[in-house]
């Protein structure tokens, strides 16, 4: 995601190459603007391409297609901000079930012998939460097609990530475990009846979470309809220099290099957002919110040497 530290200056804004919509287009509008510049000088120099064609249809083209770009950018732009709004409830479920983990997980008895070593339940919280802080950076990478686990190796030990190697669903694979021990200190007797349901219900909100986001990430906007843009704004575009020769002169290739630019980058952001879950510039920073949520949930269990927050590179966070 692009970041800047203060508001930039317009500009700044409008000269910016890195993360805008220019560096997905420049060959394709470099390719138009100079298909315009033959076509003019053909036009000029050896008297061709006087048609009887007024730029009527390209108007009306080109209002349709600014209305069909703009729905799709508004679905794409849609996908991203749920995308946004379901890791900020993860940032919210995962501060609030550490929360439940380390206030409702417990001996109940009050006969002091009957109690558990304080290293033995501190340790169990301890795996709990480190597990919890595993499943982020598990979905991150589940979201992200990345298969590398070597991420978790300060949260799991080596048995636990040899079994999820082999697992297709590797967060929901942390999440049954989690379930798993919450079971079995409700049987010993750590975990009381009311607050049982409590902690399930936080499991139950990180899965879903996850399906949300592998939602998102699983249905593409129909292919039928991503073709059918890309066709129509190629043939517009190329068609324009045409369409308007007799009207501009040579101040066509300048008028195609604008219009290219604004249908060609519409058409590119839609592209770009569509899946928020990638690795692109202008995509979530699921990185930086999952060593954020991390640094949240090692804090609460009063740790104090830290992983770094993630900071910009250049403008874009990860």
């Amino acid at each position: 995601m692009i970041i800047s530290s203060d508001k930039p200056s317009w500009l700044r804004i409008v000269l910016t190459y890195s993360g805008s919509a220019l560096r997905r287009i420049w060959l394709r509008l470099l390719l138009t603007t100079l298909l315009a510049v033959v076509v003019t000088e053909l036009y000029v120099d050896f008297d061709l391409f006087h048609f009887d064609l007024t730029v009527t249809p390209f108007s009306l083209i080109g209002l349709a297609l600014s209305i069909f770009l703009g729905f799709r950018n508004n679905t794409s732009y849609d996908r991203f901000w749920e995308g946004r709004k379901l890791w900020g409830r993860l940032v919210n479920t995962s501060r609030s079930l550490t929360r439940q983990i380390l206030t409702m997980i417990g001996p109940r008895e009050r006969d002091p012998s009957e109690l558990a070593p304080p290293a033995e339940l501190e340790a169990t919280r301890r795996r709990l939460v480190y597990r919890l802080i595993a499943y982020v950076h598990a979905l991150r990478l589940h979201l992200r097609d990345q298969g590398d686990l070597g991420e978790l190796a300060p949260l799991l030990d080596a048995d636990e990530r040899a079994a999820l190697e082999a697992e297709l669903n590797r967060p929901i694979a942390l999440l049954q475990r989690m379930g798993d021990d919450l079971r079995a200190l409700w049987d010993r007797g750590w975990i009381d009846t009311i607050h049982l349901p409590v902690l399930e219900a936080s499991l139950t909100a990180l899965a879903d979470i996850q399906g949300g986001c592998e939602r998102i990430k699983s249905t593409p906007i129909p292919f039928s309809y991503t073709v059918l843009i890309h066709r129509i704004v190629a043939v517009y575009c190329l068609g324009l220099p045409f369409g308007i020769i007799d009207t501009v002169g040579v101040f066509t290739p300048v008028v195609v290099m604008m219009v290219a630019y604004a249908f060609f980058g519409l058409d590119a952001v839609g592209d770009e957002i569509e899946d928020p879950f990638g690795l692109e510039p202008n995509d979530l920073p699921l990185s930086a919110l999952s060593r954020m949520i991390e640094v949240n949930l090692r804090q609460r269990l009063g740790e104090r040497d830290l992983p770094p927050l993630l900071r910009p590179e250049k403008g874009i966070l990860a």
